[in-house]
């Protein structure tokens, strides 16, 4: 089964040329099922390829996703194509007036400021409120794992020496999740951030579990409540150029970087980016939406 978003919306066009079922609406209502109810709140300033690296994932599964965007009304974006937000974004006031299986937050270019100086650190602090009672699990992506993590146990977040920026191995420290069934003993997957959640103060939380890390044990899949809260710190997500593309808009900037480890052949950025990460991707987004559909009621008013 596909995800049904609007035909109009950019990311249809790109996924159907990727041979990625999707529906239109009006198709998905002459089904006699109950669509998963997945939102999104994007709040990536690449709006339109955060969608269609979000929406690829959910589409690979056998069942029928529901996607919902919601937008931060209290920020102003100055990236998304004028009118974008406007047509196919809800806002978090509609947007809490339903219940849903599934929230993803995403990251966002805010990694060092202070959460609470954050322009819609309020609006979103609301929606991560709403989840625990309305959202049967909710996936947090990078600075969205941060603010999670903070908003609901207090954990601070600490600047690192160098940008974590590549892609990295990681091990599973607990196969007791679902989200790792099919997962190989080392994974790899894509990290850029300034910033990480203190690794002893998410031990020293009871209700929190480090369910993968790097081999120098920084965290990268952290849950709580079973799988109802999931923390990921980095970017599964990622195409085969997201990376590139940071690089470069930092280099053109006059930015401190450095070359993404692990990424480009032979770490020659004048060569082609391999992917090593795209299989568990697809397989973690899987495992998540299989876990939704096998443990949220039926009835969202149940939640």
């Amino acid at each position: 089964m596909p995800i049904k978003i609007p035909k109009t919306l950019p990311a249809y066009e790109a996924l159907t040329g990727e041979n990625v079922f999707v529906m239109t609406e009006e198709r998905a209502k002459k089904q006699d099922i109950r669509p998963l109810k997945v939102i999104i709140a994007n709040l990536m300033p690449t709006t339109v390829d955060t969608e269609i690296q979000l929406l690829r994932l959910l589409g690979n599964s056998p069942l029928q996703v529901d996607i919902t965007l919601l937008r931060m009304g209290s920020h102003e974006s100055r990236n998304a194509p004028p009118g974008h937000l406007e047509r196919f974004y809800v806002s978090s006031k509609k947007a809490m007036k339903e219940r849903y299986d599934g929230l993803i937050i995403t990251g966002a270019p805010v990694e060092t400021l202070a959460f609470e100086d954050v322009d819609y650190w309020e609006e979103l602090a609301g929606v991560m409120a709403y989840s625990r009672d309305n959202v049967f699990s909710t996936m947090h992506i990078c600075w969205g794992a941060q603010a999670g993590l903070y908003y609901h146990y207090g954990v601070p977040k600490i600047l690192l020496p160098h940008k974590l920026f590549g892609v990295f191995a990681h091990n599973i420290n607990d196969r007791n999740t679902p989200l790792f069934r099919g997962f190989d003993d080392i994974f790899l997957a894509p990290q850029s951030r300034h910033t990480e959640s203190s690794p002893s103060v998410i031990r020293a939380v009871g209700a929190l579990a480090a369910r993968s890390a790097t081999p120098c044990g920084s965290p990268f899949i952290i849950t709580a409540r079973g799988e109802r809260e999931i923390y990921v710190t980095g970017h599964l997500e990622y195409d085969v150029l997201t990376l590139d593309k940071e690089y470069r808009r930092d280099l053109s900037l006059g930015k401190p970087i450095n070359v993404p480890q692990n990424y480009y052949t032979g770490d020659d950025p004048s060569r082609q980016p391999v992917v090593r990460w795209r299989a568990h991707a697809h397989l973690f987004f899987l495992n998540w939406l299989n876990y939704i559909y096998q443990e949220t009621p039926f009835d969202l008013m149940e939640l």
